[in-house]
Order: C-alpha cells, then sequence, then structure tokens
C-alpha cells in the first residue's frame, strides 16, 4: 500500500513537472532586443495609430498616471518628439491605467504633443513584459527592438535615448 501511494505521488510529481515546464514563463512572453515589433493593431489599443512605420524609428514607451518617474520622463519624451520627429522618430506613448479618467486628468498637467494611446486591456503591456514604469523600447527602421529601457534616471536616460536615436536615424 506504501508502495502504490509513493508511486502515485511521483506521478503526479512528475506530471506536474512536464506540465510547468511546457508553460511559457513571463520571460520568455517578453519582447527583447532582435524581436520584431508586433502589430499594434491587434491589441485594440484606445487611440489612433499611423498605418505603417515603414522606414521610421518608433520609440514605444509604457506609463502610467501613478507613475512619478513616467511625469519626469514626458518633456523629455516631447523634446525627442520635437528634436527628432522631422528626421524620422515616431513617439508612441501607452498608457496603461484601467481608468481613462486617469490618464486623462495626467495629461492635462502633462501635455504632450507625440502619439498617445491606451493599452485599457493591458494585452500590449503584458506581452511587452513591462515591469517597471516607464519602460520603452526603440524600434529601427526594419521594425526591429534595439534597445529596452526599464525606469527613467533623468539626464543619464536622456543622454541614452539621443544617442540611439541617433544611431538609429543614421541606418
Amino acid at each position: 500500500m506504501l508502495m502504490r501511494l509513493l508511486n502515485l505521488r511521483l506521478t503526479a510529481v512528475a506530471l506536474a513537472v512536464v506540465l510547468l515546464g511546457a508553460l511559457p514563463s513571463p520571460s520568455d512572453a517578453a519582447l527583447k532586443t532582435g524581436d520584431a515589433l508586433p502589430d499594434l493593431s491587434s491589441y485594440k489599443l484606445e487611440g489612433a495609430l499611423p498605418a505603417s512605420f515603414k522606414d521610421k524609428v518608433v520609440m514605444l514607451d509604457f506609463w502610467a498616471s501613478w507613475c512619478d518617474p513616467c511625469k519626469e520622463s514626458f518633456p523629455t519624451m516631447e523634446d525627442l518628439h520635437q528634436r527628432y520627429g522631422p528626421k524620422g522618430l515616431v513617439v508612441i506613448a501607452v498608457n496603461v491605467d484601467e481608468n481613462r479618467a486617469d490618464m486623462e486628468e495626467f495629461l492635462k498637467k502633462h501635455p504632450a504633443t507625440f502619439l498617445l494611446v491606451r493599452d485599457g486591456s493591458q494585452k500590449l503591456v503584458e506581452k511587452a513584459g513591462i515591469s517597471t514604469m516607464p519602460g520603452s523600447f526603440l524600434i529601427d527602421r526594419q521594425g526591429k527592438i534595439r534597445f529596452i529601457h526599464a525606469g527613467y534616471k533623468g539626464t543619464e536616460t536622456k543622454k541614452k535615448y539621443e544617442q540611439e536615436i541617433e544611431t538609429l536615424l543614421k541606418q
């Protein structure tokens, strides 16, 4: 009887290990450097997106109204949009607030002229694997993720953005 119970438990453990091993881990699902930018239109984002990002460098930034570093990063993204937009940069800020009103209140205090969309369903932010706000991706003209940033550290992050954007715009 004891042997039968032990075999049953071992079988259950082995089955659990096999099943858990077959599931993707969150890090497997997260976007990584070298991955293609997913088709944003498939995520049912609220807000208008360009029909195409062909031959554009894209900065895809995830933010939330409750995020203090996001408040600091907005002027930087606005500056990057103004300086590099005419050269081929498209800045897209993806809001992840559950309530649209929270996003709208934030934007009253932190206006922006770059593209703003909302991921109310949290599908894109989940796919991106964002664990720190703001989280951003710089995508080259071929649609490949080239640089990933977690958080915003003021001037240090701004300088990295500028260097990376200039590198991508030259390609």
